[in-house]
This record gives structure tokens, C-alpha cells and sequence, in this order.
């Protein structure tokens, strides 16, 4: 599997994107969607990365920069054919490697609180994020969990 940056310049990732965004929009209020468009991912702030086998794109994630010390995951995302596959746990910990990378000391995440989300925070959980309060612009939403990830040299 190839994770790359990606520059929004392919079909299938375009797809990905818009299927992540309309399952917000399906599970979720929309004062509760937090989830970027594409031109919400261009911003400067942001790096997008996809992951591709046979440059067919399996997953999609963006790490956005808050500070110098903190980023914020956004726009995780694995097609319906790939799911169960690794692909999430191969994005995650390509973030996370470059977080630390780029020196940031924490990651943070906002999440849905329904079931849909389950298998997400799972992973997140996996990888070591723990339960925290709101971080950034958010506020207490019922909808909304939040974790963080503090990052070891």
C-alpha cells in the first residue's frame, strides 16, 4: 500500500470524500458536522494524505496543524470495499509518525458519540487516544466525543 499526499486530482478520492461526508450527514445533526469539504482540506493548515493500492484509493486522511505543538486528525476515511482490511490502522499510524515528525507533542480528534462511530474510536483507542474535553473552537456537543494523543520522542 503507497500513502502519499494527495492533491485532489482523482475520481476515486473525490468519492471517498463525498461518501465520508454524506455518512456525516446521515448520522449526525447538522450543527453537528464537523467533517471539511475538499476546499476545506486545501486549506494551508492541512495536509491530505490517501492511501492507494495499484493507485486505486483505499482510504483518506488529513492531519490539520492547530499550533506548534498540536494537530488535529480530520477526514479519516476507508471505501466500503477496503474496510477490514488495515487500511485505517496503516493511515493512523502514517499521521502519526509524521506528527511526530514534525514535532507536534499531541494529537487531537473529534468523533461522533453514536454507534456508527464505534469502530472508529476502537481504533483510536487501539492506537492509544484516550477521552478528553473539547480542544480547539469545539464545545460540548452531545453528539460529539473528543480524544487526544499525547506524542513520545
Amino acid at each position: 500500500m503507497d500513502i502519499a499526499i494527495d492533491k485532489f486530482e482523482d475520481e476515486g478520492v473525490l468519492t471517498l470524500l463525498e461518501e465520508h461526508l454524506a455518512d456525516m450527514y446521515a448520522t449526525s445533526p447538522p450543527e453537528s458536522v464537523h467533517a471539511l469539504d475538499v476546499e476545506g482540506l486545501k486549506a494551508p493548515s492541512i495536509t491530505f494524505w490517501s492511501a492507494r493500492v495499484d493507485n486505486v484509493p483505499l482510504g483518506c486522511i488529513a492531519m490539520k496543524q492547530l499550533d506548534d505543538k498540536q494537530a488535529e486528525i480530520k477526514s479519516m476515511r476507508t471505501s466500503t470495499s477496503s474496510r477490514g482490511q488495515g487500511v485505517a490502522t496503516q493511515l493512523l499510524a502514517h499521521l502519526i509518525v509524521e506528527a511526530k515528525a514534525r514535532g507536534y507533542q499531541k494529537l487531537s480528534l473529534e468523533t461522533g458519540s453514536m454507534d456508527f462511530f464505534k469502530p472508529a474510536r476502537r481504533l483510536y483507542q487501539k492506537h492509544g487516544f484516550t477521552y478528553c474535553e473539547p480542544f480547539g473552537d469545539y464545545s460540548y456537543d452531545p453528539n460529539s466525543l473528543f480524544m487526544e494523543l499525547y506524542l513520545s520522542e
